[in-house]
């Protein structure tokens, strides 16, 4: 939270919660967790005391006294800073959720003449920031200057993760049917690309066929990747074994090492169109089987779906909607919103 909110946590500090240690006089205020969170984020006291805007002693005081309410040591010394404990990460993740819902609140209740307000965290696939981030941003920056977005990018297991955990709002998801904590719409399938330098000669007419690409050394995304589970079961299905060069959990590490001669790679299109157009890289649809992958919008079943959140969901899928239409998302094309039922949902 920023500091200008300070008058508000103390505002609130009566309203503390009493802790379990001891005969339920303690407890732990706002500032104690803001504190604890801002020191393992920033590695030191003296580095937390300055973005909380206060004096070392009193951020030191702030943990300690946290600690004896809790009765447990929250922070160890090393070479490298401080670091929290066990019970200090468990702590540390708990108190960083706390604090984000009560902004989450304030900005919500916040008086604003009718306005959308609120803060809505979105994820995105690392394939697609390139298509949508900006796009995403600009619209509703635009129509709704009340909203402040947060765009965190990761592997669609990862988002998956903390969708269910509550730390985004909504995020786009691939290979998944709605589960029993999610509602999964989906928006877009999209082929999977063989993809080689420029020099290559790749073409967008001209389908390889897997065991073609297999026989290649291949720059692959590391195992627990839901596209290297797609790339694994296309391979099996062809009945071809994988030339594997080198691994990495990294989409444009994966273009690099192609670019510097590695190996070719499997690539969605939506990751791609730009070097197409910069002409760095060639690629070629995958066929023999043939692979794709379906792009969902997932957002949480449990409680309440603030507004804002509704807008920006709204706007994300026009956005790729948009996108498609225009021929900007490489051979994706729209798939109708059906009532999906529930499945269990891919890693990756």
């Amino acid at each position: 939270m920023d500091n200008h909110d300070e008058r508000s946590e103390i505002a609130l500090r009566d309203r503390a919660v009493p802790t379990a240690h001891g005969a339920g006089e303690e407890t732990v205020d706002l500032k104690q967790l803001k504190a604890l969170v801002t020191i393992a984020e920033a590695g030191s006291v003296t580095r937390a005391a300055e973005l909380l805007n206060l004096v070392q002693p009193a951020v030191t005081r702030q943990i300690r006294t946290l600690e004896q309410e809790l009765g447990v040591p929250l922070f160890e010394r090393t070479r490298q800073g401080m670091r929290p404990t066990d019970a200090g990460a468990i702590m540390v993740d708990r108190a960083r959720r706390a604090l984000n819902e009560l902004e989450r609140a304030r900005a919500e209740v916040r008086p604003a003449a009718g306005a959308m307000t609120g803060i809505v965290t979105v994820g995105l696939l690392e394939s697609t920031t390139d298509l949508l981030a900006e796009p995403l941003v600009t619209a509703v920056a635009r129509a709704h200057p009340g909203i402040e977005l947060r765009l965190m990018t990761a592997y669609s297991g990862h988002l998956q993760q903390w969708l269910d955990d509550g730390d985004l709002d909504l995020a786009l998801l691939y290979n998944l049917d709605s589960t029993p904590s999610l509602n999964a719409r989906p928006l877009v399938r999209e082929h999977l690309w063989l993809v080689a330098p420029a020099a290559a000669g790749l073409r967008a007419d001209r389908p390889v066929p897997f065991a073609e690409a297999a026989a290649r050394p291949l720059v692959m995304p590391a195992p627990g990747h839901a596209l290297r589970a797609l790339i694994d079961a296309a391979a099996a299905r062809a009945g071809a074994g994988l030339d594997i060069a080198v691994q990495t959990n990294s989409m444009r590490v994966q273009k690099r090492l192609v670019l510097a001669g590695h190996g070719w790679t499997v690539l969605p299109g939506v990751g791609i169109a730009g070097d197409l157009t910069a002409g760095t890289l060639s690629a070629a649809p995958l066929t023999e089987p043939d692979v794709s992958r379906s792009i969902v919008l997932a957002t949480s079943r449990s409680g309440r779906t603030p507004p804002a959140v509704e807008v920006v969901a709204r706007e994300l899928e026009r956005q790729i909607r948009a996108a498609v239409a225009r021929g900007g998302w490489l051979s994706a094309r729209p798939q109708p919103a059906e009532p999906a039922q529930p499945a269990t949902a891919g890693t990756g």
